[in-house]
């Protein structure tokens, strides 16, 4: 009999790249994901991963087993949904008494605009229900959903900015989110009340890394104007382009979810032709559609975007 933990651990390696990112992803150590395979390839007396330089990369029966265990993991989901609903677990019944875990990947953003509110009404209102949460960029987010490793993600695309949306996943609109220019108080653009790129084409950038959807919406954002945006320094993290920003080190473009209150210093003002705006999405497997867990969970999460909506008009 196939070990389906294990075959959970090798669709893990065949979508993060390495044991390691495996691992890292399923919440466990390098070694317990090599023995879930070894003893995968014990069990179907063929070899399942090879080395490749530092590293390792799927056999051919490597990567059939991932291709075709999809449907079969599909299937267990939906019996487990099915079961649930037989048992009294579903949203209609009496009690609403949910238990089980419902896996979480979203953005920061969304962590903190979203999640710091949903997941303790979720514990408040279903304290049998687990919900743990692991932040990820969006196309990060999209493959661990894809491949089964988390159950619902929270996305976001910028603009024309395309994100890849498997056959088997569902996607649920949440919200449009704005971002604004960041400026200091005393900058020359600060009395606006709405700029253009051209605005800002010698202005000096702080901005996320080259490899995010929000980098690349920025560079979207001054198509045409030529030698912008110049970035001078780059983090992750909205909180540090603000005070980057108070700090007299350059202008940001900062979005309102999640964004603190502003300190005295600084102004935000929109964009114009194009506005900066990005899309919020909820992501599940199909074949997840009728789990009572995970309905409880896009429940809330569809109740908190809405008022973080309405707070941020």
């Amino acid at each position: 009999m196939i070990d389906l933990e294990a075959v959970v651990a090798l669709r893990a390696v065949a979508t993060n790249g390495s044991v390691a990112a495996a691992a890292d992803a399923l919440g466990f150590t390098p070694s317990a994901v090599s023995q879930q395979i070894k003893r995968l390839e014990r069990g179907t007396r063929v070899s399942l991963l090879e080395r490749a330089g530092r590293g390792v990369v799927l056999t051919d029966a490597g990567r059939q087993l991932v291709t075709s265990s999809a449907t079969v993991l599909a299937d267990l989901e939906r019996l487990e949904a099915d079961l649930h609903l037989a048992g009294g677990g579903g949203t209609g019944s009496a009690d609403r008494r949910v238990t089980g875990e419902v896996r979480i990947g979203a953005f920061s953003t969304a962590v903190r605009g979203l999640l710091v509110e949903v997941l303790p009404r979720l514990r408040a209102e279903h304290p049998e229900l687990r919900v743990p949460m692991r932040e990820s960029e969006p196309w990060e987010t999209i493959a661990l959903v894809a491949s089964g490793q988390r159950d619902l993600g929270i996305v976001h695309r910028w603009g024309g900015v395309a994100l890849a949306m498997p056959d088997h996943l569902v996607e649920t609109p949440l919200f449009t989110d704005v971002a604004d220019v960041i400026v200091r108080r005393d900058h020359r653009l600060a009395g606006r009340t709405e700029l253009e790129p051209v605005d800002l084409a010698d202005e000096e950038w702080i901005a996320t890394f080259d490899s995010t959807i929000c980098r690349q919406w920025l560079r979207r954002l001054f198509d045409g104007v030529s030698n912008a945006p110049r970035i001078v320094h780059e983090s992750m993290e909205f909180e540090n382009h603000l005070e980057l920003v108070r700090a007299g080190l350059g202008v940001a473009l900062v979005p309102r979810m999640g964004r603190p209150v502003l300190h005295d210093d600084l102004v935000a003002i929109p964009t114009v032709r194009p506005a900066s705006t990005r899309g919020v999405s909820a992501v599940h497997r199909r074949s997840q559609a009728d789990s009572p867990a995970l309905q409880v969970v896009l429940d809330a999460v569809r109740s908190v975007a809405t008022e973080s909506a309405a707070a941020m008009t």
